[in-house]
Protein backbone atom coordinates (compact mmCIF):
# COMPACT_ATOMS: atom_id res chain seq x y z
CA UNK A 1 0.00 0.00 0.00
CA UNK A 2 1.17 3.50 -0.74
CA UNK A 3 2.35 5.47 2.26
CA UNK A 4 0.65 8.83 2.39
CA UNK A 5 1.18 11.72 4.76
CA UNK A 6 -0.50 15.06 5.16
CA UNK A 7 1.63 18.18 5.40
CA UNK A 8 0.35 21.64 6.16
CA UNK A 9 1.45 25.08 5.12
CA UNK A 10 -0.18 28.02 6.79
CA UNK A 11 -0.31 31.31 4.90
CA UNK A 12 -1.07 34.74 6.30
CA UNK A 13 -1.78 37.85 4.29
CA UNK A 14 -0.98 35.99 1.08
CA UNK A 15 2.49 34.82 2.12
CA UNK A 16 3.75 31.53 3.59
CA UNK A 17 3.79 31.70 7.38
CA UNK A 18 4.55 28.20 8.68
CA UNK A 19 5.13 24.79 7.19
CA UNK A 20 6.82 21.57 8.19
CA UNK A 21 10.32 22.94 7.42
CA UNK A 22 10.01 26.02 9.61
CA UNK A 23 8.39 23.97 12.36
CA UNK A 24 11.23 21.43 12.26
CA UNK A 25 13.70 24.31 12.47
CA UNK A 26 11.94 25.69 15.55
CA UNK A 27 12.00 22.22 17.13
CA UNK A 28 15.73 21.86 16.42
CA UNK A 29 16.48 25.30 17.86
CA UNK A 30 14.54 24.30 20.97
CA UNK A 31 16.52 21.05 21.24
CA UNK A 32 19.98 22.40 20.44
CA UNK A 33 19.81 25.93 21.81
CA UNK A 34 21.49 27.21 18.67
CA UNK A 35 20.48 28.32 15.19
CA UNK A 36 23.75 27.02 13.72
CA UNK A 37 23.42 23.63 15.43
CA UNK A 38 19.79 23.40 14.29
CA UNK A 39 20.86 24.22 10.72
CA UNK A 40 23.57 21.54 10.81
CA UNK A 41 21.11 18.96 12.17
CA UNK A 42 18.79 19.72 9.25
CA UNK A 43 21.50 19.82 6.60
CA UNK A 44 20.94 23.48 5.75
CA UNK A 45 23.22 26.47 5.74
CA UNK A 46 23.33 28.82 8.69
CA UNK A 47 22.31 31.66 6.38
CA UNK A 48 19.20 29.80 5.23
CA UNK A 49 18.25 29.00 8.82
CA UNK A 50 18.85 32.60 9.89
CA UNK A 51 16.68 33.91 7.03
CA UNK A 52 13.86 31.54 8.02
CA UNK A 53 14.13 32.61 11.67
CA UNK A 54 14.13 36.26 10.64
CA UNK A 55 11.04 35.71 8.46
CA UNK A 56 9.19 34.00 11.32
CA UNK A 57 10.22 36.64 13.86
CA UNK A 58 8.99 39.37 11.52
CA UNK A 59 5.71 37.62 10.71
CA UNK A 60 4.59 37.46 14.34
CA UNK A 61 3.98 40.29 16.79
CA UNK A 62 6.65 38.85 19.10
CA UNK A 63 9.80 36.95 18.10
CA UNK A 64 9.58 33.15 18.06
CA UNK A 65 13.34 32.74 18.46
CA UNK A 66 15.44 34.92 20.72
CA UNK A 67 19.09 35.15 21.68
CA UNK A 68 19.95 33.59 25.01
CA UNK A 69 20.80 36.19 27.62
CA UNK A 70 24.27 36.39 29.11
CA UNK A 71 26.41 37.00 26.05
CA UNK A 72 27.43 33.35 25.67
CA UNK A 73 25.72 32.99 22.33
CA UNK A 74 23.03 30.60 21.39
CA UNK A 75 19.34 30.97 20.81
CA UNK A 76 16.14 29.49 22.07
CA UNK A 77 12.43 29.55 21.57
CA UNK A 78 10.58 32.39 23.21
CA UNK A 79 7.33 31.71 25.03
CA UNK A 80 5.61 32.83 21.82
CA UNK A 81 7.71 30.37 19.81
CA UNK A 82 6.77 27.49 22.11
CA UNK A 83 3.10 28.44 21.81
CA UNK A 84 3.25 28.67 18.01
CA UNK A 85 4.96 25.27 17.84
CA UNK A 86 2.32 23.69 20.10
CA UNK A 87 -0.57 25.25 18.15
CA UNK A 88 0.83 24.15 14.80
CA UNK A 89 1.15 20.56 16.06
CA UNK A 90 -2.45 20.71 17.37
CA UNK A 91 -3.69 21.91 13.96
CA UNK A 92 -1.67 19.19 12.27
CA UNK A 93 -3.10 16.48 14.54
CA UNK A 94 -6.67 17.71 14.00
CA UNK A 95 -6.20 17.82 10.23
CA UNK A 96 -4.69 14.32 10.22
CA UNK A 97 -7.60 12.96 12.26
CA UNK A 98 -10.18 14.68 10.05
CA UNK A 99 -8.65 13.36 6.82
CA UNK A 100 -7.62 9.84 7.85
CA UNK A 101 -10.38 7.94 5.99
CA UNK A 102 -10.18 9.89 2.70
CA UNK A 103 -6.37 9.65 2.73
CA UNK A 104 -6.55 5.88 3.25
CA UNK A 105 -8.96 5.60 0.31
CA UNK A 106 -6.73 7.78 -1.86
CA UNK A 107 -3.63 5.80 -0.87
CA UNK A 108 -5.37 2.55 -1.84
CA UNK A 109 -6.05 4.04 -5.28
CA UNK A 110 -2.35 4.81 -5.92
CA UNK A 111 0.03 2.55 -7.77
CA UNK A 112 2.31 0.55 -5.48
CA UNK A 113 5.77 2.01 -4.85
CA UNK A 114 8.54 0.76 -7.15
Amino acid sequence: MTEMRLTLRLDANGTPLLGHGKIKLLEQIGRTGSISAAARAMGMSYRRAWLLVEAMNTAFTRPLVSAKPGGGGGAGLSAEGETVLRLYRQIEDAARDATRAPLETLAAMCSPPP
